[in-house]
This record gives structure tokens, sequence and C-alpha cells, in this order.
């Protein structure tokens, strides 16, 4: 089973966010949605976890668990992390104990239990909400950056983690505009901008050329593309 995409669109008013995407996300795959600001990857987040509705085309998701994470960390403010963990499992109705502290354990939340939400510094807000996010094993994982605001360690302890549970056979999808922490993890890249999808293949068949990472031979690709929409427009305007 996979996440399927077939000639999405999103419109917002005057503006396109998502032009015709068609795209396969599945596999057990680390799978890295790459593009810059503006790209249409927020959108395609939402999209896929039914939180606005296609303007056009057509979107299928499995019946299997999807946990997400967003820029902004989600979580009650007024209870403390100990308290989160609590009402989201009952919510999710009930969680194995072991996987739970499993969670607090590879996130470092054990010395933040008994802190209130609103009070956690970046780098612990992230935490927590990547707990939340895994918290009943999502068979689909879909993180929008979710390296903000982690200290070095931590995004390496994440990066592993992250790693290992896509090994388990889990799907893992990152929305980030920049790849470089993600390079020795990655399974396959998805490039989009402008709404479309640039590129899209595994890691393996990426031709990256002279270029000396995936982040390089993105930026690339993408003023490559701005070039491109520049000179159709002012081959269009001389007409």
């Amino acid at each position: 089973m996979a996440i399927e995409l077939d000639n999405l669109r999103k419109v917002y008013g005057d503006v396109t966010a998502v032009d015709g995407i068609s795209l396969t996300i599945g596999d057990g795959q680390f799978h890295c949605l790459l593009g810059p600001n503006g790209s249409g990857k927020s959108t395609l987040f939402r999209l896929m976890l039914g939180l606005t509705r296609p303007s056009g085309g057509t979107l299928s998701v499995p019946s299997q668990r999807v946990g997400c994470g967003f820029q902004r960390p989600n979580f009650y403010p007024d209870l403390t992390v100990a308290e989160n963990i609590d009402v989201f499992a009952r919510m999710l109705g009930g969680i194995e104990a072991d996987w739970r502290e499993t969670l607090v354990e590879e996130l470092r939340l054990r010395r933040a239990m008994g802190r209130t939400a609103s009070e956690l510094s970046g780098g612990f807000a992230r935490k927590l909400d990547l707990a939340l996010a895994m918290l009943d094993r999502p068979e689909y994982l879909l993180l929008d950056e979710p390296l903000g605001a982690l200290d070095d360690v931590s995004k390496a302890r994440l990066l592993a983690f992250l790693d290992g549970y896509a090994d388990e056979g889990n799907t893992v999808l990152v929305s980030t505009h920049h790849i470089d922490n993600f390079e020795q993890y990655v399974d396959r890249v998805t490039i989009v901008h402008r709404g479309r999808v640039v590129v899209d293949q595994t890691v393996s068949d990426l031709d990256l050329g002279d270029h000396e990472s995936i982040q390089s031979y993105y930026v690339e690709t993408v003023l490559a593309e701005d070039r491109e929409t520049e000179q159709r427009g002012v081959s269009g305007s001389g007409r």
C-alpha cells in the first residue's frame, strides 16, 4: 500500500499551490520532499493529511496509521510533557508501554517530563511534538522540517532513530529545503518547485553530475527551472 497522488491540484484564489502533481509515497522508504519556501510542500502535507481538499486530481491514502509533525509543534501548552503523552495516548486508544518508553529515551525527554509544555525550549518542544507524532507507531510518518531548533547531537540521534524506523518497514516522509542532514539516510528524493514535481528518483538513480551533494544538485536544479521560466517569459513577451 502507498499514498498515491494523481494529477493533484490545489488552488487558493488566484494562487495555484499544487499544480498537477503525480507521486507515489510508500514502500517503507525514507523519502525526502525537497523544495524552496512556497514550492507547495506544506500544501501537499495538508492534502495528504486530509486537512484541506484538492481542487482537482485524486488522492488515495491507505487505511493505515499516519503520524505527522509540523514546523510549529502541536501539543497542550498548559500540560506537562508527561501529561501530554498521557492525553494523546488515551485519545489514540492506548499505547504499548515499551514503545512509549522507547520514545522518551530515544528523544531524550526524560528530564523534561515534569515541565509544562509552554515552558519548554525550542528543542524540547520539537522532541515532544515528534514523540506525539510517533506515539501509535504510524506506518506513515510525515514530518515538516523536523530538525528545526535541535542541536547537532539531537539531530544525529533523531536521524539515526528515524533511519531505523524506516528500516522496520515504515515510510518516513520529510519535507525540507535543506537536505544536507538527511543525505546519508534518504532513499528517495522528490524536488518540487512552483507547485510541480521537477525530480522524483531514488538516490541511487540520481545523476548528480559534477555536484558534490544532493543539496547543491537541488539548488542548481531549482535555479535552472527559474532561468528557463524567465526565458520563456521574455520570449513570449517579445512576440
